[in-house]
């Protein structure tokens, strides 16, 4: 195959999140997104994970720049530790807000003196062997973009996140008429988001939203609490237009959407009367009729206001009957049993819960089918990727691009580290890159690795078990001990005989340790490791963590 462009996907494909693309020719690289994802369950003490992106490192070299389509975490996440990796002269390219919010989030993280560029939709700019235009998408969050980026061996369109919203809230259409424009040039390949691959027809308009609040606003008797992703901008403006509306003040509660709001008021793009936006503290003030609380926790994040408030373990918001608590969000994939958990017991204490199963209190910001078709058919790719879901999101995007006339061959499904090679004839796998996850563990830049998850998850599910035993120093005979505790194994109430078997069996092997057996911690540690680990999974088919923690004296 002659030259041709590389597209390689660290992130973000086969999954909801961690979003992260390369592009690459012989002399440049660019870096498409760079987001995290949250923890699933089998992931204990795991605070979000990102990309392996030690790939970019190594090629840093032709690295000419990082674009961020929008600014939500899954496509921004990972920002304050690749540009901690990276020579602080590596530009990054994003819309006014998005950059906003990207160096909010850095300072939090200490990570300074960045190249920023902030770019407007239609802007061009040339990085290396790409020319990249930024075209107007509509979301769930303000400013994102789409690109066209014209290669030496054609053009490649990547959606970003994006619907087709007929009355966007801010009044900011997807430009479809540039993505057609740029189908009628002649498009190499359309990376296309895939979320909603499964699910018919068209995304309602965000503004369906409104009347559903108006609904809940016109018959909540009290307080009402709603739940929402921080960063979804457009949904708290409705929030304010409508308790507007009533007459209602609005309490921002929770750091990160009180930031958020902040910069958006800041750069423009959120606007709240000053007399409506009140804080925390002015809640005893108000009447239950009149409050308003905008919060976070729509995904029963554990230490989320909305988490607390349900744990009644918050100090200024205690639920009282006649509250009404709006989730107006979906659960991310994973996090489904987290806000049933929340749903359930905002209940119990005696809220009326109002989710999107039951009332139109929240709408996606990705395409439906209707809409993924009508992308593929204004922009006439040769080749086509979908993007941003997992494998059945893929699988089904796949299939739509094949009813619509593209060629089975150039229909190409990537797992994290493949390699897609084009041009103009061809399109193939080559070798794949190292890819992969990083587990991160609060903010200190460190991978916690995979050993260290699963001896968590083996402690979750099977326990600890501590040998106590003193030595001599001169013979390595038994001085006291052995004493053993347990935690999450077995009680010893419950369990005397089993436990008194154990240290027999301790006994026992040091007994029969003869002359040869160098008698130091070490190997007997090793030795009572092994023989204890042995007769616990013959006894009881469980498989805790063995700690013998032997001393001399």
């Amino acid at each position: 195959m002659a030259a041709g462009v590389s597209i390689i996907p660290l992130g973000g494909v086969e999954e909801i999140g961690m979003n992260m693309t390369v592009l690459e020719t012989d002399d440049s690289l660019i870096v498409i997104d760079s987001g995290l994802m949250f923890p699933e369950e089998g992931m204990p003490g795991v605070d979000f994970v990102i990309p392996d992106y030690s790939y970019i490192l190594d090629n840093r070299d032709k690295l000419k720049g990082i674009i961020i389509t929008h600014g939500h975490e899954d496509h921004t996440g990972a920002l304050p530790f690749l540009l901690r990796d990276l020579d602080p002269d590596v530009p990054v390219y994003g819309t006014l807000l998005t950059i906003g919010l990207i160096k909010d989030k850095l300072k939090e993280y200490n990570v300074k003196n960045l190249l920023f560029i902030i770019i407007k939709p239609r802007d061009r700019i040339t990085l290396g062997d790409f020319t990249i235009e930024f075209i107007r998408v509509a979301h769930s969050i303000a400013d994102g973009v789409g690109l066209a980026i014209e290669t030496p061996y054609g053009t490649i369109v990547h959606t970003g996140d994006f619907k087709f919203d007929s009355s966007p809230v801010d009044g900011e259409f997807l430009d479809i008429s540039r993505f057609a424009q740029y189908g009628e040039r002649g498009v190499l390949l359309l990376m296309s988001d895939s979320t909603n691959a499964e699910r018919g027809g068209f995304t309602p308009s965000e503004k369906v939203v409104r009347a559903a609040f108006e609904d809940v606003f016109a018959k909540a008797a009290g307080r009402i609490i709603i739940a929402t992703f921080a960063s979804n901008i457009h949904r708290i403006q409705q929030v304010v237009d409508v308790a507007v509306e009533f007459g209602k003040k609005v309490v921002l509660c929770g750091r990160s959407i009180e930031s958020n709001v902040r910069i958006a008021m800041d750069l423009g793009y959120l606007k709240i009367p000053a007399e409506t936006c009140l804080k925390v503290e002015d809640i005893k003030n108000l009447k239950p009729e009149e409050t308003v609380i905008v919060t976070t926790g729509s995904q029963g994040e554990p230490m989320s206001v909305l988490t607390r408030i349900a744990r009644n373990e918050h100090k200024q918001i205690k639920i009282k009957i006649g509250d009404t608590v709006i989730i107006s969000a979906k659960a991310i994939p994973g996090n489904g049993r987290a806000v049933g958990k929340i749903i359930n017991q905002l209940f119990k204490i005696g809220a009326d819960v109002i989710y999107e199963k039951v009332a139109d209190v929240h709408v996606s910001g990705h395409a439906s089918v209707e809409e993924l078709k009508l992308m593929i058919n204004i922009t006439k790719p040769k080749y086509f990727v979908p993007i941003h879901g997992e494998y059945r999101h893929l699988h089904r995007h796949a299939y739509i691009a094949g009813t619509l006339g593209i060629a089975v061959e150039n229909i190409f499904m990537l797992s994290n580290g493949n390699v897609l090679e084009i041009n103009q004839e061809a399109g193939f796998l080559a070798d794949g890159v190292t890819a992969g996850r990083v587990y991160i563990e609060g903010k200190n830049l460190c991978d916690i690795g995979d050993m260290v998850l699963k001896e968590r998850r083996r402690l979750s599910q099977d326990g600890v078990v501590i040998v106590l035993i003193s030595i001599a120093k001169e013979d390595g005979t038994i001085v006291s001990g052995p004493d053993i505790i347990t935690r999450g194994f077995v009680f010893e109430s419950s369990s005397k005989e089993i436990m008194d078997e154990a240290r027999s069996l301790i006994i026992e092997t040091f007994a029969a340790l003869d002359d040869s057996f160098e008698k130091n911690v070490i190997n007997i540690s090793a030795k009572v490791k092994s023989k204890l680990r042995k007769f616990i999974r013959n006894k009881t088919e469980k498989r805790p963590i063995i700690m013998p923690v032997v001393v001399e004296v």
